[in-house]
């Protein structure tokens, strides 16, 4: 324009911040603003809406603080869109107090500056709010539209309140609406957050019923919930779907895929879903380097973050939690402390208490327990019940009494009811024979009615999934797998294998202790698996807790003596044994 001696106007100067903004050239649109004002135009009402809107998606509270007094300095405060795009501006940067100001001041409100609201309040927790908002708007004869309500359910089922949501769901039905892809992928996707895999599932089937296609986002959420339940055989399903559907190149699903398959026991997977992709997010390389980390191949976690730093790829916070992860689980000290000291000063993050805990975590593994207490002492932030539960396992593999009853004293404080910190406290007791401080911790157990769960271990054979747990109920084929378990101990015991009764927390015999060991949910499920397992395929079997070194060391034998590969996810990782040996190197 300046070469034709054209002089732009004010609609071209709004052309160009509606076109940046429908870009995603955020920063742009501010850029634009001010150069149109350093040209004599000063921005009105389309412009000034393209500006909050972009400062929405920047996260930029200080620049739409200004925006807002350049909007009270010309008289736009009145302006509907203007106060509109102020409310959500302020709800976008979880200023809801400025939000509501606005929101009072308005003589008329629209739709979507209810919708605005009530989303904030939602999103925040403060249903009361919210659900006040909602009843207002009815009285002042706006009516409700569907994205009210699935702002609504979004915040319910992100705040681990799937039964309101679905009430939520009910009520879009009642008021003669149908529920959307929005509002499935809601449900699902807090499900999946909350840990309620199976609800999602469940969510989903209702979904399809209802003719509703998913969409991007409804499968990384179902992807997730594949992962937390490690279903690989679903996952493989809805890979095929994503491939289907075109989603495959979207960054949330072709994370939740490397997720997915690294968590269901599957890395040679993960890594061609990484390879494959074109346009390698910050999400993809911190997904396949935590893959890395949970199977304990800290040296290949480590060679990824340095091509990842070669493309010019920022780390963030999750990709340091990732790399000091796989040194934990691999004994790199040296590498570990390393990188926490030079995330800040190189990088700019920030250590948060998850970094301190891995630190802990480390620190403990290898056995330098007094540095890990000096280094919680020495933290910046209060230790959680992560940090003194790190020092507390790590105190139980080594057998440090004195510094295990700290951490625990701390942690019965933090987590009075969780069974677990108990439990590891009668282990360490056990270990030195202290056998009435184990019967003291499980009195007070007791008392507080604290109850230890089942342990359990579950593996699939044949379409069917096979449950083995402590909780009471028998395998129907418990004898078979019992004749076969007795028979593989017996060729152990004569390769030198010795039973490791020290995992038995109870004052008995040997020879009881012997037996009890026999009943261990891994042990029974990898028997099984290698009874009913014809094919050359792994043996995969998940377990609720950390494997104890009895099961570890007879699931090694067992991979030597029937040629079988077998995967073990149990609370902590992943544990590949193969020929006799295991891929986390007897160090977990």
């Amino acid at each position: 324009m300046k070469t034709c001696n054209i002089k732009p106007d004010i609609i071209t100067w709004n052309s160009l911040l509606s076109g940046h903004f429908l870009h995603g050239s955020y920063r742009e649109v501010l850029a634009i603003v001010r150069r149109m004002q350093s040209a004599g135009y000063q921005p009105n009402r389309n412009s000034i809406t393209s500006a909050l809107q972009a400062v929405s998606e920047l996260g930029y509270l200080r620049i739409g603080k200004e925006i807002h007094c350049h909007v009270l300095r010309n008289g736009f405060d009145y302006d509907l869109h203007i106060a509109t795009s102020l409310v959500d501006m302020y709800v976008k940067n979880d200023d809801l107090q400025s939000a509501q100001a606005v929101f009072d001041c308005m003589t008329n409100r629209n739709v979507c500056a209810w919708n605005s609201l009530i989303s904030g309040y939602s999103c925040k927790g403060n249903f009361e709010k919210a659900g006040d908002l909602l009843d207002q708007m009815k009285e002042e004869g706006i009516k409700p539209d569907i994205v009210t309500y699935n702002s609504m359910v979004s915040g319910y089922s992100t705040s681990n309140c799937i039964k309101e949501a679905l009430g939520m769901i009910r009520r879009i039905k009642s008021s003669g609406m149908s529920p959307n892809v929005i509002s499935w992928t809601s449900l699902v996707s807090g499900c999946s957050q909350q840990g309620y895999f199976r609800e999602a599932f469940e969510f989903l089937t209702q979904m399809q019923d209802e003719g509703i296609k998913v969409n991007s986002v409804t499968v990384a959420s179902l992807l997730q919930a594949c992962a937390g339940l490690s279903l690989l055989h679903i996952g493989k399903e809805i890979h095929c779907l994503c491939i289907r559907n075109d989603f495959i190149d979207d960054v949330y699903v072709s994370t939740a895929l490397i997720d997915m398959y690294s968590k269901c026991g599957n890395l040679e997977n993960a890594q061609k879903v990484f390879q494959n992709l074109e346009d390698k997010t910050l999400a993809s390389w911190n997904s396949m380097i935590t893959g890395f980390a949970i199977y304990g191949l800290g040296t290949e976690a480590i060679s990824l973050f340095d091509r990842m730093r070669e493309v010019n790829i920022q780390p963030d916070a999750i990709t340091f939690i990732a790399l000091l992860s796989s040194c934990k689980h691999s004994g790199f000290l040296d590498k570990g402390w390393k990188y926490f000291d030079h995330m800040k000063t190189d990088f700019g993050v920030i250590p948060t208490i998850e970094h301190y805990s891995c630190m802990v975590d480390l620190l403990g593994r290898v056995g330098y327990l007094d540095e890990a207490s000096d280094f919680i002492q020495s933290m910046p932030m209060e230790p959680n019940a992560a940090v003194w539960g790190a020092l507390l396992t790590s105190c139980r593999i080594h057998g440090n009494v004195e510094l295990g009853e700290i951490a625990a004293e701390h942690l019965f404080k933090l987590e009075p009811y969780n069974a677990a910190n108990y439990a590891l406290m009668m282990n360490l007791y056990a270990l030195s024979n202290r056998w009435k401080d184990v019967d003291r911790i499980r009195d007070k157990m007791e008392a507080m009615g604290v109850k230890i769960g089942p342990v359990w271990s579950w593996l699939k054979v044949d379409q069917r999934i096979h449950i083995f747990s402590t909780a009471g109920k028998t395998h129907p084929e418990e004898g078979e797998i019992f004749f076969e378990l007795y028979k593989l101990i017996s060729e152990m015991k004569k390769l030198g294998y010795k039973p490791d009764t020290k995992c038995v927390v109870q004052n008995i015999s040997e020879v009881e202790k012997e037996k009890a060991l026999l009943g261990h949910t891994e042990k029974l499920a990898i028997t099984y698996g290698l009874i009913r397992t014809t094919s050359p395929a792994p043996i995969r079997v998940i377990n609720n807790t950390r494997i104890c070194s009895d099961c570890h060391t007879v699931a090694k034998y067992m991979s030597l003596l029937r040629r079988q590969e077998i995967f073990l996810k149990d609370g902590v990782r992943f544990h590949h044994f193969r020929d006799g040996k295991c891929s986390c190197c007897d160090f977990w």
